[in-house]
């Protein structure tokens, strides 16, 4: 019997995708993260890009509607890897503090695995990176918190 993806509603998530189907999990996941401008780091020595996000939770909404308790977000990295070339449109990299929640992560497959991984977020800010290959982890850093409330779409 497959794992559910309530069993792993109380742990800390560390995912990786690989493939399009691993990435359309962390994309769900990450939807309605928000992030600040300064906690983008792309390390091009390393051909790293990654994001400090506070996520909502989507994971536990249900089991914390069903127990009336507060929704929840958690610090986490999204980290995509093996990345040759970053653009970004409607960021300001001198605003360290302007915010930006994420939509949705979308992978275009080029030749050979390679591709252009895509960040789309609201505010009509993007990101793209140019990928030798889908390599994306997505890892929880803290505990849990209120939310404060469940985005609404």
């Amino acid at each position: 019997m497959d794992a559910t993806f309530e069993q792993g509603a109380d742990q800390p998530l560390r995912l990786t995708a690989e493939t399009t189907e691993d990435l359309a999990v962390i994309s769900a996941l990450t939807q309605d993260a928000v992030c600040k401008v300064g906690r983008v780091n792309w390390m091009k020595r390393r051909r790293r890009m990654s994001f400090l996000l506070y996520r909502f939770r989507w994971e536990d909404a249900d089991t914390a509607t069903a127990e009336r308790r507060e929704f929840e977000r958690v610090a986490s990295a999204l980290t995509i890897d093996d990345v040759s070339t970053v653009r970004a449109k409607g960021v300001d990299p001198t605003d360290k503090e302007a915010v930006f929640n994420i939509l949705g992560l979308v992978f275009t497959p080029g030749e050979d695995g390679a591709g252009v991984l895509g960040v789309n977020c609201s505010g009509e800010v993007s990101f793209e990176m140019d990928v030798e290959c889908l390599n994306t982890v997505l890892t929880d850093l803290t505990r849990p918190w209120a939310a404060g409330g469940k985005p609404e779409h």
